[in-house]
């Protein structure tokens, strides 16, 4: 493998979404109010599972750690981007796009496996109800968001290190043509033996990503043969409307992100990748405190509690 001087590389270039000056301020706003949207919707999500007593079951709890995750997800991206857009500057340093690229696999990969876990809760409620509180006890509960923090955490920390450490060398143009330093990009990035690397994140795209939503899929069969013998219409109405608002966020996150991917192997196209990207980085955060919440009457009782209404 041909070794390449890791600190010769300073900075990288963000190429963003769009190069066209008069295109900036719009981006700017639009991405600036998607931002705002989805860390207050999921900070309302937060406080009405932590200040309502009633809310404080397994569902509203991974609720309210998925909600954590999308503010911290969208963070990781959004913020630098807007700045770089304001400054008028691509720049990002060697070790901020480093940095950047850790958090982002981070808290993308709990955001897999919590809706992973939320599928199995939702699974215990309807085909075992009446061992529902014995088996989604508070420990197993915590148990089960500890090893996703900690599963994401060595992914996310193994990746981050087999660039580092196997100090790939880049090619003279550093121009990363998207929003935020994704590991794939980078990888493209390199002029050096990128078979480890390659092979490393195949093996977590299979792992962690497939894993996961073969374990949802699992989950929701199992729930919809359940479903399908109930006697009473009503039951089955009431046991689907409380996994509708659950699959609707599945749909969105994995839909867009499988079509980001199929669409960047069929079209070979960085610029309609980066735009894809956003549905899933972006959007399908923002849109989970309202998926969450328009149905839900807990939730707004909850927060019409908080606020005093």
């Amino acid at each position: 493998m041909e070794l390449g001087n890791v600190t010769r590389v300073s900075e990288f270039l963000l190429l963003g979404l769009s190069e066209e000056p008069e295109l900036q301020h719009l981006i700017f706003r639009l991405f600036l109010s998607m931002y705002l949207i989805t860390v207050l919707g999921n900070l309302l999500i937060i406080l009405a599972v932590t200040s309502d007593s009633h809310l404080h079951t397994p569902m509203y709890f991974f609720l309210s750690n998925l909600s954590l995750v999308d503010i911290c997800f969208t963070s990781t991206t959004i913020p630098k981007m807007l700045w770089n857009i304001q400054t008028q500057s691509r720049v990002i340093t060697y070790k901020g796009c480093i940095t950047q690229m850790h958090f982002f696999l981070l808290f993308a990969g709990l955001d897999n496996f919590l809706l992973t876990v939320m599928a199995y809760d939702r699974f215990v409620a309807i085909c075992h109800p009446l061992h529902y509180m014995v088996i989604m006890n508070p420990r197993l509960c915590g148990l089960l968001v500890l090893v996703s923090w900690i599963t994401s955490a060595l992914h996310s920390l193994l990746e981050s290190l087999m660039v580092l450490v196997l100090r790939l060398s880049f090619c003279p143009d550093l121009e990363i043509p998207h929003f935020f330093c994704e590991l794939n990009q980078m990888v493209q990035l390199a002029y050096s033996n990128t078979f480890l690397n390659n092979m490393v994140m195949y093996f977590g795209a299979v792992l962690l990503g497939g894993g996961p939503f073969v374990s949802i899929i699992y989950s929701y069969s199992k729930i919809v043969s359940s479903i399908y013998r109930m006697p009473s219409a009503q039951r089955k109405y009431k046991a689907f409307s409380t996994c509708v608002s659950h699959l609707s966020v599945v749909s969105f996150f994995y839909g867009t992100g499988i079509g980001v991917y199929l669409s960047s192997a069929v079209t070979q196209s960085s610029d309609s990748s980066a735009t894809a990207s956003v549905m899933y980085t972006v959007v399908t955060p923002m849109l989970n405190p309202f998926i969450y919440s328009l149905r839900n009457k807990d939730i707004k009782r909850a927060l019409k509690r908080f606020f005093g209404w």
